[in-house]
């Protein structure tokens, strides 16, 4: 029996033979050397935990550098003086009534972001229905919903590096003046920009993310692998759903 690679999706040669598949370790490699043999690989085994918990696992460690490193009463402090509405209520307040919202604040910021996996769970399963809907109703395709969980996890894994660079920033001694939690390294145009100054200008800008791209790209080429949509369709459904929501993100932001 022939056990020559079938081609892929973006005109390479798969790297799974008929009856092999590719081991997880080799998916994640995969992921950011030759995504078109994982995202191949997919249409075997759509499994998507494994991502997800490596995802989980560095995420909480980046959190726990802010905590020890920055504060999260230094965090919300800053978020709080984002929004110059909210500050200009904030400072009308009594001082016992300012210390008492402070500190659900404080406590509201500490523990969603500790519980960051579980939104990024959500917010995975959210992205992989839309993405789903979209390419098959909007382009014919039949994609089934692990499948498009699957990709969409894998492709979230760039990720990982932002978080990994950050985490090492904070602990090499990051000034945590004007720490933004969303923004916490120089990976886009975003991050020279004022919030409270600029705040449509900072929010347009920090769209234009390296790693946020990164991930773009391989969600588009995921879909591509576990599909007959062309390449071009694909990215053109990605990027718009990006580009949709980062002008509805500008419009509030303006706002």
């Amino acid at each position: 029996m022939s056990t020559t690679p079938a081609p892929a999706p973006d005109g390479s040669t798969s790297a799974v033979p008929a009856g092999e598949g590719l081991s997880e370790s080799s998916r994640l490699i995969n992921t950011f050397v030759a995504p078109s043999r994982t995202f191949t690989d997919i249409n075997r085994n759509s499994s998507w935990w494994v991502p997800w918990l490596i995802m989980s696992i560095i995420s909480l460690l980046f959190i726990y550098a802010i905590d020890q490193k920055v504060g999260f009463y230094r965090v919300a402090d800053n978020q709080l003086k984002q929004t110059p509405k909210q500050m200009e209520q904030f400072e009308k307040l009594a001082p016992d009534q300012q210390a008492q919202q402070m500190d659900l604040r404080v406590k509201i910021t500490k523990w969603a972001s500790y519980g960051s996996p579980v939104f990024l769970l959500v917010f995975a399963v959210i992205s992989a229905a839309v993405l789903m809907g979209s390419y098959n109703f909007g382009a014919g395709a039949q994609v089934g919903f692990g499948k498009s969980m699957s990709v969409v996890m894998y492709g979230y894994l760039p990720g990982i590096i932002k978080s990994v660079l950050a985490t090492v920033a904070l602990f090499a001694g990051m000034d945590p003046e004007g720490f933004q939690i969303q923004n916490p390294i120089a990976t886009n145009p975003g991050f020279f920009f004022s919030p409270t100054d600029h705040p449509a200008l900072y929010k347009l800008a920090s769209a234009v993310d390296i790693f946020t791209i990164w991930s773009m790209v391989l969600i588009a080429i995921g879909f591509t692998c576990i599909s007959k949509v062309k390449k071009g369709t694909s990215y053109a459904i990605v990027f718009g759903w990006y580009i949709v929501i980062t002008l509805i993100g500008v419009a509030f932001a303006a706002m």
